[in-house]
């Protein structure tokens, strides 16, 4: 039997001016521009191992220890396009192994919960891509390799960077131009930090994909948004980055988080991703910024109520001082000595820490990574069944 394997871990990516909206739902092509920063994979990432034989019968997927469906016209559009990429290499070099006509044993672990609006699909599919593009030994640079991972997630394509990263929605139909590029690497702005609070791990209400179509059907606001908002945003916020910029950066990633729950608000029906927990920590966050006459906390949410705080490095005795006067009963503090933070007299609900599961403390991080771990046996199967 001929078998070949390969592992790659990819990250979670948090966007700071939001991607919602398709123009084209088969080829994942977005209404606007995007920009994320890419978060530490010591914290949040996804580890992919893929395997082929010329003995496999089928494509499989096992998706945290359990059989998953490989039938998703997202999934499969990834791996055609990558097929097609060995294929070509295949063609021009006779004596290659024809991995393209050979079937994948595909096994994925995340270290954070899935579908709970941490950007599990996003990372998810990062990692399947780069596992596979090693697995066949592909040749494309990484944002041309993006262009697949955009078709299984939107946001995927951004995971294939670490720091800073835009993904340009592109003009072309065929979204040949719509990829993902660096804006800053990791040691240009090293200093950047995140406090998620997981409001929720349950799976979400609304899915993204199914929320994005109502919102662009319905949506009033929605054309405002992706004609006179992001463009001039998009601009601001890269610039922001370039000159590390925390203030302004830190506003514009408020205000595009709210701009983009309330044309979830304005959907109809509406689309609510906030919950009471949410807004109650907004609210903290904006009375810090307050207290201190600058910016130096900066929330965001995606589709989901789980709050994402960027600050820096310097600023985090208060801002972690601030969370952890709320939070401290909640799990996650272990990185921290709490006994440094600053003393922060900032009040809210007593109870505002039921809503909260847990505290994950993170920072800007690498792109995908080729590793060594695996999650196959020699005989296609997860090591740990």
């Amino acid at each position: 039997m001929s078998f070949y394997t390969a592992s790659a871990t990819a990250p979670v990516n948090i966007a700071t001016l939001k991607y919602w909206g398709k123009r084209d739902k088969s080829l994942n092509l977005p209404t606007n521009s995007s920009i994320s920063v890419t978060l530490s994979q010591d914290d949040l990432r996804t580890l992919t191992s893929v395997a082929t034989s010329d003995e496999y019968k089928e494509d499989i997927l096992w998706l945290n220890g359990k059989p998953e469906s490989l039938t998703s016209e997202r999934t499969k559009a990834c791996l055609a396009d990558l097929r097609k990429l060995r294929a070509e290499m295949e063609g021009t070099d006779p004596s290659l192994p024809q991995l393209s006509k050979w079937k994948l044993h595909i096994v994925s672990e995340n270290n954070f919960p899935t579908a709970a609006g941490l950007a599990s699909s996003a990372a998810g599919f990062a990692a399947l891509v780069v596992a596979i593009a090693k697995l066949f030994k592909l040749p494309q640079d990484m944002s041309e390799i993006s262009k697949i991972a955009r078709k299984g997630s939107g946001s995927a394509c951004r995971s294939l960077f670490g720091g800073y990263v835009a993904w340009e929605m592109g003009d072309l139909e065929n979204g040949e131009d719509s990829k993902a590029v660096e804006v800053a690497p990791v040691s240009h702005w090293p200093t950047m930090k995140a406090a998620i609070l997981v409001v929720s791990d349950d799976k979400k209400d609304t899915p993204s994909t199914s929320g994005m179509q109502t919102t662009v059907a319905t949506s009033d606001l929605f054309e405002h948004r992706i004609k006179n908002v992001v463009p001039a945003r998009f601009e601001e916020m890269k610039k922001s980055i370039h000159d590390k910029n925390f203030e302004v950066f830190g506003k514009l990633t408020m205000q595009d988080s709210n701009s983009f729950h309330a044309v979830c608000l304005d959907s109809y029906p509406p689309i609510f991703y906030l919950t009471d927990t949410s807004k109650k920590i907004i609210k903290l966050v904006h009375q810090l910024n307050d207290a201190e006459g600058k910016i130096i906390a900066a929330y965001t949410f995606d589709a989901g109520p789980n709050a994402v705080i960027y600050y820096e490095q310097q600023n985090e005795s208060k801002v972690l001082g601030l969370i952890h006067k709320h939070f401290s009963l909640i799990p996650g503090w272990d990185k921290v000595d709490t006994s440094k933070l600053e003393t922060v007299d900032i009040a809210a609900d007593e109870n505002i820490h039921k809503g909260v599961s847990k505290l994950i403390l993170t920072l800007v991080g690498l792109g995908p990574q080729e590793t060594s771990e695996s999650l196959i046996s020699k005989t296609g199967e997860p090591l740990s069944t």
